[in-house]
Formats: structure tokens, sequence, C-alpha cells
């Protein structure tokens, strides 16, 4: 379809859209908690989780937020998620990636703790948004059965949203979610330009 080259026809264009998204828009009544899961090899997963933890403290929602690796180091989304104490528990419980840890045991411990922590906070109705950071991670691993994670979902609050992040989502986690999104990798500085991690893009 061609785009349209007057003034006049964008404007016949828009308001035929617009009624379409009216009507569209009219047939949506459902309100709830979502299940969201951020995969895929592309970078990008925990910052969209984060993005959407700032909208809710925006909206004076309380966001719980747990990391299952990265807890090893220092970042700035912690930085300023520690400035919303009333609106944000960030619980950085991770020990480092696995390659770095190097003790299966002490990383099924740790992923433990952290899972306990995640829980409480879905049981929990004052958080409104809870963010399970590379969850996915520990459960390509085997730290944590994924049907332990699939009935804590089920059993969550009903206007509690919560965020998974990580690649390799198993495919349980991906059939019980609402809403799934891959990142694809197009292009990164780390691997064609020998860039290393930096601050504020990755950190």
């Amino acid at each position: 379809m061609k785009p349209p080259r007057t003034d006049a026809e964008h404007k016949a264009k828009m308001v035929k859209l617009q009624a379409a998204q009216a009507k569209k828009l009219a047939t949506k009544t459902v309100e709830k908690g979502l299940v969201i899961v951020h995969t895929g090899p592309g970078k990008g997963k925990s910052s969209a989780a984060f993005g959407m933890a700032i909208r809710a403290i925006g909206h004076d929602m309380k966001v719980g937020i747990v990391q299952f690796v990265k807890g090893a180091m220092a970042t700035g989304e912690r930085a300023v998620f520690d400035r919303f104490p009333e609106l944000a528990e960030f619980k950085p419980m991770g020990e480092g990636f696995t390659w770095d840890t190097q003790d299966r045991s002490r990383d099924i411990a740790v992923a433990r703790e952290a899972w306990e922590e995640v829980k409480r906070m879905i049981a929990d109705p004052g958080y409104k948004m809870v963010i399970a950071d590379e969850l996915n991670i520990v459960l390509r691993y085997d730290y944590l059965p994924v049907e332990e994670v699939l009935e804590a979902l089920a059993a969550k609050p009903h206007m509690t949203h919560v965020v998974i992040t990580g690649r390799n989502a198993p495919q349980a986690l991906i059939d019980a979610a609402d809403l799934v999104t891959e990142m694809a990798q197009v292009k990164h500085p780390f691997r064609e330009q020998n860039v290393r991690a930096q601050a504020g893009v990755e950190f």
C-alpha cells in the first residue's frame, strides 16, 4: 500500500486507523497481573525489566528485584533503586557467572536462597511487580526445578506482575507466560570490536 502523498490523504487514512484502533481497544477489558519473560541471546533483557520497574515506581507501585547472577558486581541500577527504599527492594544475591564461581553446589545453594526471596515477594500482595533477574540461567543449569517456579507463578496474587529474565528460557515457562519477548543480537561491540563491558551500558 502506497503512503499518502497529500495532507488530505494522510488525514483520511489516520481517521480510518483511529476508528479501527478504537474498535479494537473496546474489546480489551481484562486487567490482571502478567507473567513476563525476557529471553534470547541479545542484550537488553535485564535493562528492559529495570525499565518496567522504573515505570512501576512512577505509578507508586512497590517493586521487588532479586538478581540471581549479577549480585557480585556493583551496578548503576542498584544505586538508582536504593534511592527509593519505600518503593523498591533491590536484592543482588548472585555471586557471579558460573564460570567465575566454579562451584556447582554453592551455586545451587545461592540460587535456592534467591528463589526463596522471590517467592516471598510474589506471595506478598504489597509488591505489585517482582523481577527475577537471570532466573532463566538458574533454570537452564537445573539449579531449581521449573515445576516449582510454575507453581509459584500460578499461585501469585491476581494483580501482581512477575518479570523473569535470562537467555534460554525453558519452554514450560514460555508456555505459562502472558508476554514473552526474545531479544535478538544483530551486532555487539564485545564480539566485533573487543569492547569491554562499560558502566552505564552493561552495568
